[in-house]
């Protein structure tokens, strides 16, 4: 079965062409990152014209790659949400023309589902269940999937996302857009050590997040060592502020993996590309006998072969759409 999925949901316009939902044939992205730089951000408005005008340059050059035409294509898989409006409906109605015109079957894919398949391309071996930590910009999640279409939400943030609170404290210190990798580089020459921030554990029995308070106490904690005239490290802040993330990250994953009794966690979305985050995984899951998972880093950021992966799990399961489908920005995972 091969599947052309189209993913647009944010600043990357991303085609790929996947084969029996693992084997990937093209990947190609078109990423808009210089564009939004300057602003320190993305501009939705401005992410939906580059979409459109890359979507289709990008379709035929996965084609190309793929050695493949229209013709062969079986099934069409595009990110329905969540995502910023504009940009899902760029790739959307597109995929939605293309699987009219060819006549073969539209399959919507959520876009955390896409980021937990992932590593179905990328670790050829691995089945559910297991324990899955999605942590990328916009999510932060913790969940036991049961199955390639089913996942029970466990925990979420309340607030700020990981990679959102990385982003703003990367903002804070001067780094550019995007902050993450900047911390993750900086973190490895400071001192993780040298400045206590906050661990948001929240209740005993909570499985979810919370990074605003933590976000708080670094800008007040610049504040305050600006008015004294201290010299800032900035390696220092990076590698304090990233370790408090990591602990809570880490933590909970590790809990819910022990309570379940799962010998297996996955990393998913962006922020999984992050060296301590993958460090300290493996080093916890070798003394507890738990396996730790997660993707290449090109398969951690949004592209479109998760999206064909997750597309060909849908099918599988009957999860069809109509060609009414519409765009759900907010839509949730279930």
């Amino acid at each position: 079965m091969l599947t052309l999925a189209i993913e647009s949901s944010c600043d990357e316009t991303a085609c790929a062409v996947i084969k029996d939902g693992r084997e990937v044939l093209s990947n190609i992205i078109s990423s808009q990152i210089d564009i939004h730089r300057k602003f320190g951000g993305v501009v939705p408005e401005i992410a939906s014209r580059k979409h459109i005008e890359a979507i289709n340059n990008i379709i035929q050059e996965a084609l190309d790659e793929a050695n493949c035409k229209f013709e062969d294509i079986d099934m069409i898989g595009v990110t329905q949400g969540p995502g910023l409006i504009g940009a899902l409906l760029v790739g959307l109605s597109t995929a939605k023309a293309l699987a009219y015109g060819l006549d073969i079957p539209l399959i919507g894919v959520n876009h955390i589902h896409g980021h937990i398949c992932a590593n179905f391309i990328e670790h050829r071996d691995l089945e559910p269940p297991f324990t899955c930590l999605v942590v990328s910009g916009g999510h932060t999640y913790l969940l036991n999937v049961r199955d390639y279409t089913d996942f029970e939400l466990v925990g979420r943030t309340r607030d700020d996302a990981a990679g959102e609170a990385f982003d703003k404290v990367a903002r804070s210190l001067g780094l550019p857009y995007p902050g993450g990798p900047h911390i993750d580089r900086l973190a490895k020459e400071g001192d993780k050590d040298s400045i206590s921030f906050p661990r948001v554990y929240l209740e005993d029995d909570s499985y979810d997040f919370s990074f605003s308070g933590l976000k708080t106490a670094v800008l007040n904690y610049l504040n305050q060592e600006k008015q004294k005239g201290q010299e800032i490290s900035i390696e220092n802040v990076a590698a304090s502020f990233q370790q408090a993330v990591l602990d809570i990250l880490v933590d909970k994953s590790f809990k819910l993996a022990n309570e379940t009794g799962s010998k297996k966690i996955v990393l998913a979305g962006g922020v999984a590309a992050n060296q301590g985050l993958r460090e300290m995984m493996e080093e916890r899951g070798t003394k507890e006998g738990i396996q730790i998972y997660y993707p290449s880093r090109i398969l951690c950021t949004d592209n479109a072969a998760m999206i064909g992966s997750a597309a060909y799990y849908n099918y599988r399961k009957g999860l069809i759409s109509g060609l009414s489908l519409n765009a759900e920005p907010n839509l949730g995972l279930n």
